[in-house]
């Protein structure tokens, strides 16, 4: 099956794709991890944000892989390691500009069909349940209170040892959902079918429970 996991930043939805993929036997893409790749490459190679033609043939031209290796997952661009590069918070501004422009979501919406073709993937996004994969078997939209998810990206940001301010953190949480819902392509929004999970109160535990339910629900009653 393509099973398709949207939401807000910080909702736990990268978290919660990876341990359902593992559970299922899955293999598992992070979307918003390939918007930073391209991000972190246009900055290696100068390329300005309002240069939309170089960005859309710079994302065409990314050669992205993901590796899981028990719960860690790796993610490679061009053959070279990028997992906790583009994590910063510079990369999570300048990804959240770049994933507006058109040709580049042309371009990675393309990638990601190309890897959904054999199935057995649990894709996380924004996009993936309304855009990129409209037929998915199973959707799902994770969200969490504004503040849940500030404390979690604050968290995040601390044990990677990146100093920050919380309030500072949340204020970019709420200014995410701004661009993320508003902007004219692809905003984030639940897909029409897509079960809605809200994460603030529940463990990882016990969100990846629900879904895998869900899921064995669905193929028991196709």
């Amino acid at each position: 099956m393509i099973i398709a996991i949207d939401g807000p930043s910080g909702a736990g939805k990268s978290t919660v794709a990876r341990a359902l993929a593992q559970r299922l036997g899955y293999q598992y893409v992070d979307t918003g991890a390939m918007y930073r790749a391209v991000a972190w490459k246009a900055k290696r190679e100068s390329i300005g944000i309002e240069d939309e033609s170089s960005l859309q043939e710079l994302a065409s031209s990314l050669r992205l892989s993901f590796v899981t290796e028990g719960e860690k997952l790796r993610f490679f661009c061009d053959q070279e390691e990028i997992t906790e590069a583009i994590r910063t918070p510079e990369i999570s501004h300048l990804a959240s500009e770049i994933s507006k422009k058109k040709g580049v979501r042309e371009a990675l919406v393309k990638k990601q069909r190309e890897m959904g073709k054999e199935g057995g993937m649990v894709f996380e996004g924004r996009d993936i349940g309304t855009i990129v994969f409209p037929g998915a078997d199973i959707k799902f939209y994770l969200t969490a209170s504004v503040e849940e998810r500030g404390r979690r990206r604050f968290k995040e940001l601390l044990e990677k040892g990146i100093q920050v301010d919380f309030y500072e953190t949340l204020r970019e949480v709420i200014e995410r959902d701004r661009n993320d819902m508003t902007r004219e392509l692809s905003p984030l929004k639940r897909a029409g079918d897509a079960i809605e999970i809200d994460s603030t109160h529940l463990s990882i535990e016990e969100v990846v429970g629900e879904m895998y339910r869900l899921i064995l629900e669905k193929i028991g009653n196709p």
